[in-house]
């Protein structure tokens, strides 16, 4: 079954500076911001990093899970892993049989389908897993929008290729992945991998002192100067080779 990197979350108290920022590095825009996400206590802004999405969700109201994360996690990171699959039919029956439990069923009929699986169940940060009618991966997309219809040519080249989870316990996290995703883990350089039909995911150590969770993300984008020019415009902080973004360490490939 096919399983495709298609957007990372990230959470911060506010949508700016980070939304701007963003946009300015990384040379894309906001694409769409959905009025739906307002009954969970939220505003958000989507961009588009050829045909995968970066977003960005921040709180209006006390007492919301994305503001008990910033909270647990001290401040703005990273939020939420999202993959696209070609059917959304055969997860409905794994994922019980793994112990996952759905914490949010978004259904649009002949459109699209979002399972939010329970981050208890699953560790590292939350995953979901949905499908968009015709599953094409440059074409609509309902999280950004009805107008979208996908990115073609140079802007498809642009892509968020890998996700970095940190642990505790990286391995132990891997394989539980590894079981939800029904996919291998592979050792890269001692980093236990599992790699997607696009995109991978790493599991490395927690060593930054804000615990488990969506610490990294690697974007292909063939601006490497251009965005580091930009972000040394905007004093974004650089370690190791990766702007921070958001809360999220960002690596340019």
């Amino acid at each position: 079954m096919t399983l495709r990197l298609r957007q990372i979350c990230l959470v911060a108290p506010h949508l700016e500076p980070s939304v701007s920022t963003i946009c300015t590095v990384l040379g894309t825009m906001v694409c769409y911001v959905d009025p739906n996400v307002e009954k969970y206590g939220l505003v958000n802004a989507l961009m588009p990093i050829g045909n995968s999405f970066l977003e960005v969700v921040a709180p209006t109201r006390d007492g919301t899970a994305a503001g008990r994360y910033l909270d647990r996690r001290g401040g703005e990171g990273g939020y939420m892993v999202i993959l696209d699959c070609d059917a959304i039919e055969p997860w409905l029956t794994h994922l019980p049989a793994v112990g996952v439990r759905i914490a949010n069923d978004l259904d649009y009929p002949g459109e699209y389908r979002g399972l939010q699986l329970h981050p208890r169940d699953t560790g590292g940060a939350l995953l979901e897993i949905n499908h968009s009618h015709g599953g094409a991966w440059d074409g609509p997309y309902h999280p950004a929008g009805p107008r979208w219809t996908g990115a073609h040519g140079v802007e498809a080249e642009d892509m968020i290729v890998a996700a970095e989870l940190q642990s505790g316990d990286p391995a132990h996290l891997a394989g539980r992945w590894s079981e939800i995703l029904r996919r291998p883990v592979r050792d890269v350089a001692g980093v236990p991998t599992i790699d997607l039909d696009i995109g991978t995911l790493r599991f490395v150590p927690a060593n930054d002192g804000r615990g488990e969770g969506l610490g990294g993300i690697d974007v292909k984008i063939p601006r490497h100067e251009r965005a580091r020019f930009a972000a040394r415009q905007k004093e974004v902080p650089e370690a190791d080779g990766a702007l921070t973004l958001c809360g999220t360490r960002v690596r340019l490939v």
